[in-house]
C-alpha cells in the first residue's frame, strides 16, 4: 500500500513537472532555430554558447561580487521599501490626515518614468546607492496601497467583538488584523520583486554603477556581446526570481504559524 502511493505521488510529481519542461524546450527550440536562421553570434548566440558563457562566469570570484553587489542594493531596496509600506498603510489606517497627505505622493511616485527617478539620484551625492533608492522607490507604493486596501478589508465584526472584550493589541493583531492584511501583502510581494529588479538593473545600466550586473549588461552592449547579454540576464531571471520563491516561503510559513495559532 506504501509502495503504491509512493509510485502514485512520483508518477503526479512527473506530470506535475513534464509540462513546465516541456514549455522550456520549446522555447530553447525557437531560440536555437532563430539563432541558426541569424547565423552570427554577434547578433544572436545560441542557448549552447550562453551557456558556456554563464559556465566560464560563475567559478570566477568577480561574478559573486558583481551578484552580491546588486542583490544588496536590490533586495535591500525591496525589504526597506516593504517595512516602511507596511508602516505608512497602518498609520493612514489610524489618521486620514496622514492619508490624505501620503497618498498623491505615491502616486505621482508610481506616475513618474523611472528614468526620471535615475537622473535625479544621479544628480544627488548619493548615486552610489542608485540601485537601493530606484528599488526602493518602485516598490513602495505598491505595498503601501495593498496594505492599506488589507486594513480596510478586515471584518468589522470581528473588530468590534476584539473592541468589546478589550482584547489585547497584541493578540488582535495576530488574531484579527494579520491575517486579514498578510493576502495583500502577499501579492504586493509578488509584484513589487519583480519590479525591483527590473528598475534596479535599469538603475544600474543607466547610472554605470561599478561592479553591478548592469555595469556587466552596458559592457556586453559596448562590446557587442551578446553571449555574455544573454548570460547575465539569465542570471537576473535566476535572482529575481529565487528572491521571489524565498520571500513567498518565508511569508505562507508565517501564514500557516497563523492560521495554526489560531486553531488552538
Amino acid at each position: 500500500m506504501t509502495s503504491t502511493s509512493a509510485a502514485e505521488r512520483t508518477a503526479t510529481l512527473a506530470r506535475r513537472a513534464a509540462r513546465p519542461l516541456g514549455v522550456v524546450a520549446f522555447w530553447l527550440a525557437v531560440w536555437q532555430l532563430a539563432a541558426l536562421a541569424v547565423d552570427q553570434d554577434i547578433l544572436l548566440v545560441s542557448p549552447g554558447g550562453a551557456l558556456a558563457r554563464l559556465g566560464e562566469l560563475i567559478p570566477t570570484a568577480d561574478f559573486w561580487g558583481t551578484v552580491g553587489h546588486s542583490l544588496v542594493r536590490i533586495g535591500g531596496g525591496f525589504v526597506v521599501a516593504s517595512v516602511v509600506g507596511v508602516l505608512g498603510a497602518a498609520a493612514a489606517a489610524t489618521s486620514r490626515v496622514f492619508d490624505a497627505l501620503v497618498t498623491p505622493a505615491l502616486a505621482a511616485v508610481r506616475s513618474t518614468p523611472v528614468v526620471s527617478f535615475i537622473i535625479l539620484v544621479l544628480m544627488l551625492p548619493i548615486r552610489g546607492q542608485l540601485a537601493f533608492v530606484i528599488s526602493f522607490l518602485m516598490v513602495l507604493p505598491i505595498t503601501y496601497t495593498n496594505v492599506l486596501e488589507g486594513i480596510r478589508h478586515r471584518d468589522p465584526a470581528l473588530l468590534e467583538v476584539a473592541t468589546v472584550f478589550r482584547v489585547p493589541l497584541l493578540r488582535r493583531l495576530s488574531a484579527i488584523d494579520v491575517p486579514a492584511v498578510l493576502p495583500f501583502f502577499i501579492a504586493s510581494c509578488k509584484i513589487g520583486v519583480g519590479l525591483a529588479w527590473k528598475s534596479g538593473i535599469a538603475a544600474e545600466v543607466i547610472g554605470l554603477t561599478g561592479g553591478s550586473i548592469g555595469e556587466q549588461l552596458y559592457q556586453a552592449k559596448i562590446l557587442l556581446s551578446s553571449a555574455d547579454l544573454f548570460a547575465w540576464t539569465a542570471v537576473i531571471i535566476a535572482l529575481s526570481f529565487g528572491f521571489e520563491k524565498l520571500v513567498l516561503a518565508l511569508l505562507r510559513r508565517a501564514e500557516l504559524r497563523l492560521s495554526r495559532g489560531r486553531a488552538t
